[in-house]
């Protein structure tokens, strides 16, 4: 039987990469998805694979750190749903720099998209979470959040908040029947990461026990797990997928 069967899952940064992943592993697995992205173009694109896997879906496109878009577009996806089991809050910016020459506003837009998307997503679909007792929150966090990263002190934060964030709301929402736990990916192949360049990309190898980087696939299926009924028991948690980077 597949694991998310009529479930209702919402992703946010569904448009490509860990998000478009994990939209198109839970509709494989039964649960009809909303893809949210910034643009137009990217959600329906996604949205029309998870329709092509026989599951139902709908695009959103929005600014998830935009609060009263959150709030708007949250209203619509109940209202075309009809609820909402699986929140996974996925979409990330980067803004690289030094901290000495990081601007204000790169380190604005990293911390609003990062943890604040993540607070008002979060929060639009509690209520509904625990008037119906239920409901799993996957909140997509980073290693660089646990072991920080130079040139990253903007996302390093983001992430370490976010962190704190899933802990403390696990708390909060843990006697609604509610499971909020992180998944935490080292270095993954995504559009983030093409950029990097051979002897960048050699340096961090050497830190990977495993000696390759991740697929968007390997995070796919770590969500899917704290998705599923297996991690009925577990909350409050952060699931490393690094190949061993940080022990």
């Amino acid at each position: 039987m597949s694991q998310l069967a009529n479930q209702v899952a919402v992703v946010t940064g569904a448009g490509r990469g860990i998000g478009r992943a994990i939209a198109l592993r839970f509709a494989a697995e039964g649960a009809d998805v909303v893809c949210i992205s910034r643009t137009a173009e990217n959600s329906e694109k996604v949205a029309t694979e998870v329709r092509g896997l026989g599951r139902k879906a709908w695009a959103h496109a929005l600014d998830v750190s935009d609060a009263s878009a959150v709030t708007t577009h949250t209203e619509k996806i109940l209202g075309e749903t009809g609820k909402v089991d699986i929140l996974v809050n996925n979409a990330g910016v980067t803004r690289d720099g030094l901290l000495v020459r990081m601007s204000e506003e790169d380190w604005d837009v990293v911390l609003d998209t990062n943890l604040k998307g993540a607070f008002l997503f979060t929060k639009a679909l509690a209520r509904g979470f625990m008037k119906q007792r239920s409901g799993r929150i996957i909140n997509i966090a980073s290693v660089v959040g646990r072991i920080g990263n130079a040139g990253q002190s903007n996302y390093a934060a983001s992430k370490a908040a976010l962190l704190g964030f899933t802990k403390s709301a696990a708390r909060e929402l843990a006697p609604r029947g509610i499971l909020v736990n992180a998944v935490a990916p080292g270095f993954i192949v995504t559009d983030m990461t093409a950029g990097l360049n051979d002897q960048l990309k050699a340096e961090l190898l050497k830190a990977i026990p495993l000696g390759h980087f991740g697929q968007a696939e390997d995070i796919a299926d770590a969500a899917l797990f704290l998705a599923g009924s297996a991690a009925r028991y577990i909350t409050g948690q952060v699931l490393t997928v690094d190949g061993g980077m940080v022990m």
